[in-house]
Formats: structure tokens, sequence, C-alpha cells
């Protein structure tokens, strides 16, 4: 595998997958926190009737290539760079990647599969303009949103550790 890994210069590997890690990070978070800090705040002030119509039309359109590359690529390009950076002897970028990795599977993956991805579901059957909409509306919008923050601490943390492997200190530990 040494071998393959020879084709590039491993200091350019040291920086350039951790610095693709950060860019995939960095938007996984920036996508949860402008939901937690703006959007759903927004969607709670106006009527409920628009509010689960708005959020039903943003459910179905977050579904799309752009969004669907930085989810689910995530994952791979933390996957990527752990067994990289492991392959290459730099235990401590490896084993930070990989802490980063299980707590974006957790805490993201894990969260929107339990929590959104199903209170999504329910709100798709809602008719906005049915009676009881706000009182539906309050409820769907507390326990989102509560999801939401776990995802954002998570991504957070996630982007930290990641962002960790590309400082002096730990760039200069490679081969420990």
């Amino acid at each position: 595998m040494m071998r393959w890994f020879a084709r590039f210069r491993a200091p350019a590997l040291f920086t350039l997958l951790p610095l693709i890690s950060v860019g995939f990070c960095g938007a996984c978070f920036g996508f949860f926190f402008a939901w937690q800090s703006s959007t759903l705040r927004g969607l709670d002030m106006i009527d409920p009737a628009t509010a689960i119509a708005a959020m039903q039309a943003m459910n179905a359109s977050v579904r799309n290539p752009v969004f669907g590359t930085v989810y689910f690529g995530t994952p791979l390009v933390l996957a990527l760079a752990v067994v990289v950076m492991a392959a290459l002897r730099a235990r401590l970028s490896a084993a930070l990647l990989g802490l980063g990795l299980v707590l974006h599977m957790t805490g993201v993956f894990g969260v929107t599969a339990a929590f959104n991805v199903p209170l999504n579901r329910d709100l798709a059957a809602v008719d906005a303009r049915a009676p009881g909409a706000g009182t539906v509306w309050q409820a769907y919008s507390a326990r989102w949103r509560s999801a939401n923050l776990v995802r954002m601490i998570a991504a957070g943390a996630c982007l930290i550790l990641v962002a960790s492997t590309l400082t002096p200190a730990v760039q200069n530990r490679r081969r420990s």
C-alpha cells in the first residue's frame, strides 16, 4: 500500500486530505448552524400554516446533489483521510480524524436518521391549512430544533477535531 502512496508526495497528503476534510466538515457545520440560528427561528415567527408549507418545501428541496455530496461525502472523505494517515504512520492525525468520523456518524448521521427524518416524514403528511396546524408546528419545531442542536454541536466538534490536524503541533508529530 505504501507504494501506491509513494506516487504522491507524503507532505502534500498530510495537508491536503485534512484540508479537504475540514472543508466538508465545515460545510456540514455551517448547514446545521444556519438552520439552528436563523431558519427555524424565522419560521417560528410566521403563521404556522406558512411555516409548515415552507418547511415541507425545504425538506423536499434539500434532497439534491450539492447537499448530498457534502452530507454523504463527509464520512467518506474522513474515512479516506483516516486510512491514508494511518498508512503514512501519522497516528495522531489518524486518531483525530477517526474520532471526528465517529462523532459525525453518531451525532450527525445517527441523530438525523433517528429524529429529523421521522419528524420530516410526519410533517410531510400534514395539511398546513388544517385546524390545529399551530399546535402541530410548535411540537414539530421544538423537537426538530433540539435534534438539530445535537447535530450542530457534533458537526462543530468534528470540525474542530479535523481542523486540529492542520496545526503545527499535530503536523510536526506525523510519524509519532
